[in-house]
């Protein structure tokens, strides 16, 4: 028993058993698409993740946005420009350094970001009718124990 190869648990080997979780996991990225089709077309998906970051986080920089997303500057700044163009996001001087600025999330932005909570949720009520409220209350704890096992990956992110 090397490595894990041999062990056997209700017929599935320890390397088939992690085979087939990576297969799950990298299919998520067709239900991450398939959420983003439910937005609005004038907020594509790397804005809504500027507006919820605001929401839950408060006020930050450009830097913090780009570091909490984990994408590069140029990235986050595209999105934020978006938002800031619809009004859905203000940049005020930042009392600390008055040549930086806050970004900040408006009453339109709020708005927009309710919007977009209602249409997920929808997707979702939709795509997940046929499941128990059990079966999306384990989903949802695994998710998070997913992530949570991960760490903030958002602190490695070259």
């Amino acid at each position: 028993m090397h490595g894990g190869r041999e062990a056997v648990s209700h017929g599935v080997t320890v390397d088939n058993r992690y085979e087939n979780l990576a297969r799950q996991v990298s299919a998520i990225g067709a239900v991450k698409r398939g959420m983003a089709r439910s937005l609005p077309a004038d907020c594509p998906s790397g804005t809504a993740i500027v507006l919820a970051l605001l929401k839950h986080d408060g006020d930050m920089r450009m830097s913090r946005i780009s570091e909490r997303m984990a994408v590069d500057m140029s990235v986050s700044s595209r999105h934020v420009s978006h938002a800031v163009d619809r009004g859905w996001v203000e940049r005020l001087p930042d009392p600390a350094d008055r040549r930086s600025r806050i970004l900040h999330l408006t009453a339109e932005g709020r708005e927009k970001l309710a919007e977009l909570d209602r249409r997920l949720t929808a997707m979702l009520t939709h795509n997940l009718a046929d499941w128990s409220d059990e079966d999306v209350d384990l989903l949802t704890t695994l998710l998070a124990r997913l992530r949570d096992s991960f760490g903030d990956c958002r602190a490695h992110h070259a």
